[in-house]
């Protein structure tokens, strides 16, 4: 019993310790001529869907919840918001060279329809994300109709 109690309490030293271990959750401007849904005046249902499923992680609009602030989920958190914004970022959309902008719609196409994104994960804790089959046509005829346009 002595032995449960001693790991019981390192284990709890250790989680409080970890928690003054920093994660920046600080976003960068946005500049509404570089962003997706201002440079594109994307209609305000698409731009909807985008921003609750899509934006927190890949855009500089990272809204963190309560519980990304306790270690080592906000590692988690950060680290999955790091990974989406190196894939797409909705942010920078206006920085991106024509070939990217092409195969990110391509890609995004691809996971919407695999529904691959968002990810399951996080449809659990932001219901706004769990996109119907409607929805999901919506926005890939929204990206198709782009890349058919080549307006991207």
């Amino acid at each position: 019993m002595k032995t449960v109690k001693k790991v019981l309490f390192w284990t709890l030293v250790v989680f409080a310790l970890i928690q003054f271990i920093p994660v920046d959750k600080t976003n960068q401007p946005v500049d509404a001529k570089v962003n997706f849904v201002d440079s594109k005046k994307t209609p305000e249902k698409i731009s909807g869907l985008l921003k609750g499923a899509c934006y927190d992680c890949h855009s500089n609009e990272t809204v963190y919840p309560k519980y990304a602030h306790l270690a080592p989920v906000s590692w988690s958190i950060k680290s999955h918001v790091n990974e989406g914004r190196e894939h797409l970022n909705f942010s920078v959309w206006g920085t991106y060279n024509k070939e990217l902008k092409e195969n990110m719609l391509n890609k995004s196409i691809q996971t919407i329809q695999s529904k691959t994104m968002p990810m399951p994960g996080y449809i659990v804790y932001h219901k706004e994300a769990n996109l119907s089959n409607a929805e999901r046509a919506l926005l890939v005829q929204y990206f198709e109709e782009m890349l058919k346009s080549k307006s991207y």
